[in-house]
């Protein structure tokens, strides 16, 4: 990769070379990015494309970097990192978010205006465009729920608005997971109800969250999507797994859902420790466990 030409050409653009991503990641692990780039606007972000596509670079986008787990030996070519895309407007009751901000912040900012809809997200720590990738959800209530419409760059550079049913929304499914392109912004629409209804409700879910999932470390939040007539936390507790360490991961003591980072976990240990839970399932209940935590990235 030659550095000196890429901050030429790239150079109203924040990048830096060869790092780490475990500085981002939920998980705390992961290897080092070739070039990591964080647009400002969609601008910027096109101007990454355009010129990923004349060069013939690698690139790929990280969200919020915390459903997801990145190899010990990083990633190659560009990754491109939208935290800094991230201003929220609101009309009435149209709530308008660029990927890169917070789905917990853009759901107080409902709240401060009285909007309701999406209180069921007010504790997922993942990015909007992230939310959108993956239908995010928790109890009862889904993006697809209140989703509108998204602009999103496609591989070529073009950008183009995909409605509620160009998305083939599913459980922690869209449409987005066979495709390459970039989420720049999403359109909610809420409704309007009243604040103490709304402050309530989050209250409660973020009391519910709190005491069930072990929010004091480092995790890539639930691993596991849940297969159809079954908990799978009770599946791995039932399989005695529960507490099991690896490495420096561990499957958590206080939610058998989740796998935390205890003592400098790596990337390999996450992975190992997730194909081990899911043989012991199969072997023992005849279930597959099919991920909801994505693993990306190059061997070490």
């Amino acid at each position: 990769m030659n550095t000196e030409k890429i901050i030429t050409d790239l150079h109203q653009i924040k990048l830096s070379f060869n790092e780490p991503l475990s500085q981002f990641t939920y998980t705390k692990t992961g290897g080092p990015a070739d070039c990591l780039l964080f647009p400002k606007s969609t601008e910027e972000v096109k101007e990454i494309i355009d010129y990923c596509n004349e060069e013939n670079i690698e690139w790929l986008c990280l969200g919020n970097a915390s459903n997801l787990i990145v190899s010990d030996g990083g990633i190659a070519g560009f990754v491109i990192m939208l935290s800094e895309l991230n201003q929220v407007t609101i009309t009435e009751n149209t709530i308008i978010a660029d990927a890169g901000a917070k789905l917990i912040d853009v759901t107080k900012e409902a709240l401060n205006v009285d909007l309701s809809g999406l209180e069921f997200a007010c504790g997922i720590p993942g990015s909007i465009g992230g939310a959108a990738y993956m239908n995010a959800g928790a109890y009862g209530g889904e993006l697809v729920d209140v989703f509108e419409s998204a602009e999103i760059i496609l591989e070529d550079g073009n950008i183009v608005t995909y409605h509620k049913e160009d998305m083939d929304f599913s459980y922690r499914h869209s449409v987005l997971q066979s495709m390459k392109g970039i989420v720049l912004n999403v359109t909610f629409t809420l409704e309007h109800g009243d604040h103490t209804e709304i402050k309530a409700k989050m209250d409660e879910l973020t009391h519910l969250r709190e005491s069930k999932q072990p929010l004091e470390y480092p995790s890539c939040g639930s691993v596991f999507k849940r297969p159809e007539g079954y908990f799978t936390g009770k599946l791995i507790q039932d399989a005695n797994l529960q507490g099991l360490k690896w490495g420096g991961a561990q499957i958590s003591t206080k939610h058998a859902g989740f796998i935390v980072n205890i003592d400098h976990a790596t990337a390999t240990d996450y992975v190992e420790l997730i194909q081990h839970i899911q043989e012991v399932i199969l072997k023992e209940f005849g279930v597959t466990l099919e991920p909801e935590v994505r693993v990306i990235g190059r061997e070490k």
